[in-house]
């Protein structure tokens, strides 16, 4: 049995991803970022304490975990070493647990700026982006003109490299946007900040095909959610990388028959956050009621999260491309004062049944969703550990998402806390 799992978003981010790993975490010894940058935020509440990780692995939290970013991260370094510091301050010491790949590429602050005007000029046709400079670095990356990590051991080099990629920067920024954006002083900045992160630098393919030969058990962890993925999203509302589970063998560099088990998280509802279709978006009072008791801001940047019902057609899509060996169903408690509960079921486009998610987003946009509704329990589920506690409706609820979705559910987690869970399979976990 492998001692690999991944764990990935099954709806559009923001799943909870962040608790859902920290309580895995405790059945593994390493937890390896494999996508995205600083624009995912994933919270975790230890001890009455809140983290919000944007470019470290959620298992960091726990103090005996090693931490892996892999080479499929942006890396913004003075973002890391604040996102280092500001855990430090909270009594979670870093030191030599965290591993970053020396092949991950840079963030650079021309990749911000150029994102930002790049958004601007799309006026209303805006994707939403945090603005963080995610996909502009991707854009380098591909486009095979990026820095890497490895570029900071040498700091020569890198002035070098920084000097010339700013002219050409600049000369594009002028062209396109009318400005210009690089002044070079940012270059100290970062290599005082190379200063946290060159010790790092790992062969991270080489370093967990070594601990998994080991028998160590390894949690791969990706940002946003499947249906924000570059290829299977709906794009060009997406994010700039592969967010799906296939991600985390080309972001880590550990092979895909080595991966084992993929858990998907799911909210017991949905959420969107930014521009892009929906189809199972609520409006007016009840999305507010979610939104407000749900929490539903991003983790980041504060942003108001669209909000809507179940969605059984994305959800069996994210799991076929994923091919989901378990389910975690995340914020439960949330639906407790709900007398009824759409679910969307099937989508029809222009009087058509569909079976698949279709390619287009304008046809995306067209989708017709046929809703049934289900018995609310109207009880309270908040905290609750054990499955035999559930009102019975919650139980049946759970258990039309697992017929619907063809994925058992291995989770719930009904609050914030890492002890507010109900494991229902432990089969999702390796034994020691």
């Amino acid at each position: 049995m492998s001692k690999a799992a991944v764990v990935v978003g099954v709806q559009w981010g923001d799943e909870g991803k962040g608790k859902v790993v920290d309580a895995l975490a405790e059945h593994f010894d390493i937890v390896a970022r494999y996508q995205g940058g600083a624009n995912a935020g994933h919270t975790v509440i230890a001890d009455g304490r809140k983290h919000v990780l944007q470019l470290l692995p959620a298992g960091v939290v726990r103090p005996d975990r090693i931490a892996v970013i892999g080479n499929g991260v942006v890396i913004d370094p003075e973002a890391l070493a604040r996102e280092i510091h500001c855990l430090e301050e909270s009594e979670i010491k870093i030191g030599s647990r965290l591993r970053i790949s020396d092949r991950a590429h840079l963030i650079l602050p021309w990749h911000r700026s150029h994102e930002i005007a790049a958004e601007a000029a799309r006026g209303d046709a805006q994707i939403g982006t945090t603005s963080k400079g995610i996909g502009p670095t991707y854009e380098d990356k591909a486009g095979r003109r990026g820095l890497r990590t490895c570029d900071l051991r040498d700091e020569a080099s890198f002035r070098a490299k920084c000097s010339e990629m700013g002219k050409e920067k600049n000369r594009l920024a002028a062209a396109l946007f009318d400005s210009v954006h690089d002044d070079g002083a940012w270059v100290d900045r970062y290599l005082a900040a190379a200063e946290g992160i060159v010790p790092r630098l790992t062969d991270v393919s080489a370093f967990l095909n070594s601990a998994l030969d080991g028998g160590h058990r390894v949690l791969f962890e990706g940002a946003q959610g499947t249906m924000l993925d570059i290829d299977h999203g709906t794009y060009p509302f997406v994010t700039s990388s592969s967010a799906a589970a296939g991600g985390a063998s080309i972001g880590t560099g550990v092979g895909p028959t080595r991966l084992g088990k993929v858990i998907g998280v799911s909210k017991a509802y949905a959420t969107r956050v930014g521009s892009g279709p929906f189809p199972t978006e609520a409006a007016g009072e009840d999305a507010d009621k979610i939104r407000e008791r749900g929490g539903e801001y991003g983790a980041v940047t504060g942003r108001p999260r669209r909000c809507g019902w179940f969605d059984v057609p994305a959800a069996r899509y994210a799991a076929r491309l994923n091919y989901l060996s378990h389910l975690v169903i995340t914020k439960l408690d949330i639906l407790d004062h709900l007398a009824e509960i759409p679910v969307g079921v099937q989508y029809e486009l222009d009087g058509n049944r569909l079976d698949s998610f279709p390619p287009d987003v304008d046809a995306v946009e067209r989708l017709k969703m046929r809703y049934i509704s289900l018995p609310g329990w109207q009880q309270p589920t908040f905290g609750l550990q054990n499955y035999d506690e559930l009102p019975q409706r919650a139980r049946e609820y759970l258990q039309f998402i697992s017929r619907e979705v063809g994925v058992p559910i291995a989770m719930v987690s009904t609050g914030p806390e890492r002890h507010q869970t109900i494991w229902m399979d432990t089969s999702s976990v390796p034994k020691d």
